[in-house]
């Protein structure tokens, strides 16, 4: 329950409302767990991060890059981790069937094996295939961390102006009566209300990021 703390809104100009924006901003994200079943049917407990419209619209950063990417990366791993394994096992194969046919007629060997002319069946497709496949998966991998990498280190610098802009928006009151934010003895910032994309914009401006606040819109 929210209750009076002295900071009235510019709007209404009440403050039984009023909340400071880190609180409103932390309200709204939650775990949430809950008893689920698998594909094989087994009961299970699966916890998720659930935010609310207005969290979202609080948050003092950008969203960061996403890493769907590096689902591409694991499976391209795993294409080539088996078909290394199975460029190996084929070749020991082949190398076995080559020691097997070399040997016959020699001293030693079975006289009831295969004749040089009737040799037997081969051991199969050419395996130099799957070590060609291994090494295309190989720079698969290699392609997405580098991206992955890449997209984490600009980030981190487009947001390294990040406490600054949590200074600012340490600052906000969100009054839950008129849905608008405003700061509080903020020297340079007048009192009246904003909007949540009003104050998106002027937070992520102190950060020096503010231009991303015309691509991911403020809504609550």
């Amino acid at each position: 329950m929210i209750s009076g703390n002295g900071q009235a809104c510019p709007g209404c100009g009440r403050d039984d409302l009023t909340q400071a924006v880190p609180a409103a901003y932390l309200a709204g994200r939650t775990a949430v767990t809950s008893r689920e079943r698998d594909m094989d049917g087994d009961s299970r407990t699966v916890t998720r991060r659930e935010t609310t419209a207005l969290s979202a619209a609080l948050a003092p950063v950008p969203k960061g890059p996403t890493y769907a990417l590096g689902c591409l990366g694991v499976v391209a791993g795993v294409v080539a981790a088996g078909a290394f394994l199975g460029w190996i096992v084929m070749g020991k194969a082949v190398e076995v069937y080559d020691d097997v046919v070399g040997g016959v007629g020699e001293e030693g060997t079975d006289p009831y094996g295969p004749f040089p002319s009737d040799p037997g069946p081969g051991p199969g497709p050419d395996a130099s295939f799957l070590g060609w496949l291994s090494l295309v998966a190989l720079c698969a991998v290699a392609v997405v961390a580098v991206v992955l990498v890449r997209r984490r280190n600009a980030f981190a610098r487009l947001t390294r102006g990040r406490q600054r802009a949590e200074a600012l928006w340490a600052r906000g009151w969100y009054c839950h009566r008129c849905g608008t934010a405003h700061f509080a003895d903020v020297p340079g910032e007048d009192v009246r209300p904003l909007t949540l994309q009003e104050f998106r914009e002027r937070v992520w401006e102190a950060g020096g990021y503010g231009d991303l606040a015309a691509l991911q819109r403020a809504t609550g």
